[in-house]
């Protein structure tokens, strides 16, 4: 689930409370990649593969991580298989995605169902900050429906040389031996088959079996519940362009609520991770909330999912990686998860096709972690840990929640936001504005907790 720029102030914060993300080369999903070889520092590079075939790789999941690990397979020259059990099905998710991506994968501009340039936070007690001031001329958050953006996705992997297989996944085999095969087991329209191969990418979500075939660990997930509803056609003008986010206590105690535009819909939703058995009662929150809004809407859909809420203990084992949401590649706070679940699962296709010389070599488990895992750990990891305390410091009570939305008034703030998230790049800001931003902060968390005594004081 990505949310919009709104509360993407936290980017803002890493490094001089400035967080950016490292600009990575860039990608061309056109581009003829098996056309060369591209040798691998390794002191094993004489494990060619027996009987002139290439390596031959099953990616389990057919979402953005899935898709685009699969194209980078095809790709690069290896014989590729992805396995999706529900092409036409869809995760409930806000759907926006940075300005960057629409780029760097190639996202044709007529998937997108919206283009929102005013985004507003609304606070616990109703305060409202428009977020979307300092936003430039061509600048926009994408809305894209996530089952058209994954059909694309899986389309373009086939096209290049994937074999989808439209099929349950039920569990993995492992080998007996460094380089004998995996194999994998499946259902298909009821008959039960199963495929050998070399290599495995495990992009099957939350409850990844994948990840439980190589004991990944557990970690602590949100669930996200979502309703779509389509607004009588005045009501979905008001939303046109407009995406909000709703905090407080009623919301959720943890995470946030949004209302997102789609093509004929909006989107409204919120999350929790401690406190999931009420998660119909948040919903309803939400939809008190913003209910002059939304009233004489119909609901035309219920979705609910399991969004992780950090990298898993293992994500590599033998020659089984994990991406996406199955390697728990969501961001805290924002649940921001399509960027980096597409981004993860690029960089490990692309990992297996550099360590394999484009698919005559065998790899191993060393090969993943330093082609793969190593370079996505140094690129992003503290992203997630940062975002992980920063969660704890706004989102503990509505006081804080309030200094949220107050700070996020700020153009400086909304500015740096909108460099780092909508670009994924270095933002390079003003030391001085750093420092008073810095203050800022301080002095709304001083104060947010000031007035939460004195109304605790006054309800005494």
């Amino acid at each position: 689930m990505a949310t919009t720029s709104q509360i993407h102030y936290f980017h803002s914060l890493q490094k001089s409370w400035i967080f950016t993300t490292r600009k990575t080369p860039s990608y061309s999903p056109k581009s003829n990649r098996s056309s060369s070889v591209i040798i691998c520092n390794s002191s094993t590079n004489n494990r060619h593969i027996s009987g002139g075939r290439k390596l031959r790789a099953a990616v389990i999941g057919g979402g953005p991580a899935g898709s685009s690990a699969a194209e980078a397979l095809s790709r690069g020259g290896i014989e590729t298989y992805l396995i999706e059990r529900s092409p036409s099905g869809a995760k409930p998710c806000g759907g926006a995605i940075p300005l960057c991506m629409l780029d760097e994968f190639s996202i044709p501009l007529d998937l997108i169902d919206r283009r929102v340039t005013q985004m507003k936070i609304i606070s616990p007690s109703n305060l409202t900050v428009d977020f979307g001031k300092t936003l430039k001329p061509h600048e926009y958050i994408a809305m894209i429906r996530r089952e058209v953006l994954d059909s694309f996705l899986r389309s373009r992997a086939e096209s290049v040389g994937t074999n989808i297989i439209n099929a349950l996944f039920t569990h993995l085999e492992l080998p007996d031996s460094p380089n004998s095969p995996y194999t994998l087991h499946y259902n298909s329209n009821g008959s039960k088959e199963s495929i050998s191969v070399d290599v495995v990418i495990g992009a099957d979500g939350a409850n990844s079996r994948v990840a439980k075939s190589i004991d990944a660990g557990n970690y602590s997930y949100a669930i996200a519940f979502q309703e779509r509803i389509r607004l009588p056609d005045e009501k979905m003008k008001y939303y046109e362009n407009l995406a909000e986010m709703y905090v407080g206590n009623d919301i959720s105690p943890d995470f946030y609520g949004w209302v997102f535009p789609k093509c004929d819909h909006v989107a409204v939703g919120t999350g929790t991770v401690c406190s999931k058995q009420d998660i119909k009662l948040y919903q309803n929150g939400v939809r008190e909330r913003v209910k002059e809004k939304i009233y004489g809407g119909k609901v035309i859909k219920v979705e609910a999912h399991p969004i992780p809420e950090h990298p898993r203990p293992r994500r590599v084992r033998g020659r089984v990686a994990l991406v996406g949401d199955s390697a728990g590649y969501v961001t805290k706070c924002s649940g921001e998860g399509i960027y980096f679940a597409a981004k993860s699962g690029r960089m490990c296709g692309e990992a297996v096709v550099r360590a394999s010389m484009n698919g005559v070599r065998m790899i191993d488990e060393k090969d993943l972690r330093r082609e793969y895992l190593k370079k996505w750990d140094s690129q992003y990891i503290n992203t997630f840990r940062f975002l992980d305390i920063l969660q704890k410091v706004f989102y503990g009570n509505n006081a804080a929640r309030e200094c949220l939305v107050e700070i996020c008034g700020c153009d400086y703030v909304q500015r740096m936001t909108f460099e780092s998230y909508l670009y994924k790049k270095l933002a390079r800001g003003n030391p001085w504005e750093d420092v008073k931003m810095v203050v800022n902060t301080v002095g709304s968390l001083i104060r947010s907790n000031i007035i939460k005594e004195e109304m605790e004081r006054l309800e005494v």
